[in-house]
């Protein structure tokens, strides 16, 4: 098995979304490139990279002769790319073979039966929800698709995390989950898309309320 390291690059972007996850830095204010190297403790050239990578995924601003801003990011940016992997992962489900389907449904449903309806962080619900999610859609055989889903579902997290700190606690619903896995039970692929897509609405509508709730008064 190969060991994956990140890069310094790749371990300054990880840092600065603890960060920003954490609240150190004020959404929409400018980036002073200077003082962030010296307080992260790197040079530079690696921090711009990390900073221009953190563009592309919509956490970071860059204007012309301005330099970096952090990206302000409303509950409205998420919502819509929700629906957009939302379509994605539809469109993945329809794609793999039935039998595949009805294979990984009795696995989908043990996996939604072990997670019980209650409250719990966002960090532990994103851990879930993917591992869910990777095992409805592994046997999608269009590579590009699932590229683009794995890049959306990055920026979502990312995005996320600029929402909510990763210990604000959620509300959880085992039955969406249920609900897909026995739709895909019954042979209806229709049915486990529809319960697909009110997963991911439902689940947009419970973070909105932990954001709503956050705000002063």
């Amino acid at each position: 098995m190969s060991i994956q390291r990140q890069t310094l690059r790749e371990q300054i972007e990880t840092e600065i979304m603890d960060r920003v996850g954490a609240g150190d830095f004020d959404m929409g204010t400018a980036i002073n490139e200077v003082a962030l190297s010296v307080e992260m403790g790197v040079s530079r050239t690696p921090l711009r990279e990390a900073l221009i990578s953190l563009t592309q995924q919509g956490v970071i601003d860059r204007e012309s002769g301005k330099g970096f801003r952090w990206a302000p990011v409303s509950a409205a940016d998420f919502a819509e790319m929700v629906q957009i992997i939302a379509a994605l992962e539809s469109l993945a489900v329809q794609l793999t073979p039935p039998e595949v389907l009805a294979d990984i449904a009795p696995k989908l449903l043990s996996q939604a039966l072990g997670f019980t309806a209650s409250i719990g962080s966002s960090a532990e619900l994103d851990r879930h929800d993917d591992e869910f999610h990777e095992l409805l859609l592994s046997g999608n055989p269009n590579r590009r698709l699932a590229e683009s889903i794995a890049s959306m579902k990055l920026a979502l997290r990312r995005y996320e995390r600029l929402l909510v700190a990763s210990t604000d606690l959620i509300e959880r619903s085992a039955s969406e989950h249920e609900e897909i896995a026995n739709a895909l039970l019954a042979g209806d692929v229709q049915a486990a898309v529809t319960a697909l897509a009110a997963n991911w609405n439902n689940g947009t509508s419970r973070l909105i309320e932990v954001v709503a709730a956050k705000r002063p008064a």
